[in-house]
């Protein structure tokens, strides 16, 4: 029977409602964000339990069997054919949309969105509390036509075609994947070895924030409300880690701003206590996930679907003040000032074995 979240400590699991919850809020098909919060928050509502640690959620939104990332943006459905089987072969429960176009076919505008959908994807996994796992390939564009049952494919449709590479925009893809993964290996609150307390410091901050569009706190009828825009706040001042040498881990804090709507969203930043001033690390409203370096698809005769200006990497926004998340987008910003509440803490480099 289905067994996730019932396995004792030190079984990690699958988490296949990790990537339900995600598929739905990119596809626009969740009723609210309940779920969706507890899965990027690492499923304590599946693992918080007989000491098991946020690590037990092995995050994916694609695996080895059913669509590529790319043909979860391309196709409706499965179309495997080529199996032998009368296509009857592989699930119909894809949770995928095609943009507007099933398979290959679609103009620019349709190709521009697929791709932003995949920057969209890959942002949310490698952001999200747990471990990330995806398939080789998925972060440069590797399709198998829309077949979601390849086992038995030795060939093209299974293979991973290197050649995707030349293409501008697949390599973009894969340098914003390279660039994630450097960030969560470099920022452990982005790798939490504990689950969030929610609890309020004696400063006003918690290790977990969620907000609105406006910059409020989400409420209790919040969570439960139709909305396509959810804002993440890790702090990196109340990560419940020590260092090897029993130093507390301090880090930098992060707000994430994810925008599933079909229209750009003015977003209000939060105040005090949770920053003074941000700086926007990603944007996947743009192709290189910041400044504009993009492929055809993207530059030519696109419109902008708003995101931060000039592409967004680098620049600086005062607390209060509102932000353009682009239509279905992710904005990753940093904290770069503390509130009035406080100085910014001093970041905790591990220490060097000496001999």
């Amino acid at each position: 029977g289905y067994q996730v979240g019932s396995f004792p400590p030190l079984w990690t699991e699958w988490n296949d409602r990790y990537r339900d919850a995600v598929r739905d809020f990119w596809r626009g098909a969740l009723p609210d964000v309940r779920d969706l919060g507890y899965r990027l928050s690492g499923s304590s509502d599946l693992y918080a339990w007989g000491g098991r640690r946020p690590y037990a959620s092995v995050n994916f939104i694609t695996s080895h069997d059913g669509f590529t990332l790319r043909d979860l943006v391309s196709y409706e459905h499965k179309h495997n054919e080529a199996n032998g089987e009368g296509n009857r072969d592989g699930t119909d429960d894809n949770r995928s949309w095609n943009c507007g176009a099933e398979g290959e076919a679609g103009g620019p505008a349709v190709r521009a969105l697929r791709r932003r959908q995949l920057r969209n994807m890959l942002t949310t996994l490698l952001l999200s509390t747990g471990v990330p796992m995806f398939v080789a390939g998925d972060e440069m564009g590797r399709t198998q036509g829309g077949n979601n049952n390849a086992y038995c494919q030795d060939g093209e449709t299974s293979w991973v075609d290197w050649s995707l590479l030349d293409d501008p925009g697949w390599r973009a893809l894969r340098d914003l994947t390279a660039r994630l993964i450097a960030l969560r290996r470099a920022h452990p609150v982005l790798r939490r070895r504990a689950f969030f307390s929610g609890r309020q410091t004696p400063d006003g901050l918690r290790d977990l924030a969620w907000f609105t569009a406006d910059g409020a706190e989400m409420t209790e009828a919040d969570w439960y409300a139709p909305t396509a825009t959810v804002g993440m706040y890790l702090s990196g001042r109340d990560i419940a880690q020590r260092d090897p040498q029993g130093v507390p881990v301090v880090d930098d804090s992060f707000l994430a701003l994810l925008h599933a709507g079909e229209e750009a969203m003015r977003c209000t930043l939060p105040g005090a206590p949770w920053a003074g001033a941000y700086e926007v690390l990603v944007d996947t409203a743009h192709e290189s996930g910041g400044r504009w370096a993009g492929s055809p698809d993207e530059r030519a005769g696109v419109p902008d679907q708003g995101g931060v200006p000039d592409g967004g990497a680098g620049v600086r926004y005062r607390a209060g003040s509102r932000l353009t998340v682009g239509a279905r987008s992710v904005v990753l910003l940093k904290v770069v000032e503390a509130a009035a509440t406080g100085p910014l803490p001093v970041r905790a480099e591990p220490r060097r074995k000496t001999r």
